[in-house]
């Protein structure tokens, strides 16, 4: 998950790179990633934050219980932290979260540098006037600001959201493959440096040690493209607008609790030898999976 938090950069940083503004304090950004039990395949599944949901009854800080309720899934973060966050994923998708990965504004400007940058690609301009990010076609190597207003930018076209889910899975795709995180990983001493960046001082138990996240990312940058799946959980449309919530997707149930029940069963969503390619822009009711080939920089 991807929080919206900001407090830990400048406020240099925040002008320069257009990262201003009030923070939610919500998890913006949430990929359900699952390695198979073979460690030979992995499958991410990202989940919109305008998701709607029933955010489950859970305890306050005053003692108190909340009976569960409508909002978006961005908000559980807010509500209760990573555990009610956690814990809202798994009442939608039936699936047992083993692991989290809680990250900041500040841990993803310095875990992008840590690997010296990150190759993205695009085949037509990316502009957005709010984040003020202006890329022409072809390839362009970002340091870890730029980056952040790469995968934060949202108003580039009429995708919205969608359109940067896409390109958040474009850099996630890159950032593996590339050679800035293969070096840093033959490094020993780079390596946990970087897994103590992106884990940061949490003081909620995320499910990893230091070293438990560098076995996983050498694990994952070993695993070919070919065998990575990237998608958006099926929508269905929006629902009214709730009150006190406001504008919600509705994701589609049916083909979602299908999508789900193929990960619970350790099974690959694309059929074998898949060509499909993703749609660029995004459209809201026709969200392929795709193979990790089609997001890699040729």
């Amino acid at each position: 998950m991807g929080t919206d938090s900001r407090d830990t950069i400048t406020r240099a940083e925040k002008e320069k790179f257009h990262a201003g503004g009030v923070a939610c304090n919500c998890s913006d950004s949430m990929m359900l990633v699952h390695l198979s039990q073979k460690h030979d395949r992995v499958s991410v599944i990202s989940l919109p934050r305008d998701s709607y949901t029933e955010i489950p009854a859970h305890e306050e800080p005053d003692g108190t219980t909340r009976e569960a309720h409508p909002a978006k899934i961005n908000a559980a973060y807010a509500e209760g932290g990573p555990s009610l966050a956690v814990a809202t994923v798994e009442s939608m998708t039936g699936l047992r979260i083993d692991h989290f990965l809680q990250i900041d504004f500040r841990r993803f400007i310095d875990s992008v540098d840590a690997v010296d940058g990150v190759t993205v690609c695009t085949k037509r301009r990316l502009s957005d006037q709010a984040t003020k990010l202006n890329l022409a076609p072809g390839r362009h190597r970002l340091a870890g600001g730029p980056s952040l207003q790469y995968v934060r930018s949202r108003h580039v076209d009429t995708s919205a959201d969608l359109g940067r889910v896409q390109r958040q899975q474009r850099f996630l795709v890159n950032a593996l493959r590339g050679a800035g995180l293969k070096s840093t990983l033959a490094d020993p001493v780079k390596a946990a440096r970087l897994a103590r960046t992106m884990l940061g001082s949490a003081t909620v138990e995320q499910g990893f040690t230091a070293s438990d996240l560098v076995a996983l990312a050498r694990e994952l940058h070993r695993i070919p493209l070919k065998n990575m799946e990237f998608g958006t959980v099926p929508i269905g449309g929006f629902n009214d607008v709730i009150e006190n919530v406001g504008s919600t997707l509705r994701w589609d149930e049916e083909r979602a609790d299908r999508l789900f029940t193929t990960l619970r069963e350790d099974r690959q969503v694309t059929s074998p030898g898949s060509r499909t390619e993703p749609l660029d822009p995004p459209r809201l009711q026709d969200q392929p999976v795709v193979r990790g080939d089609k997001y890699a920089c040729a």
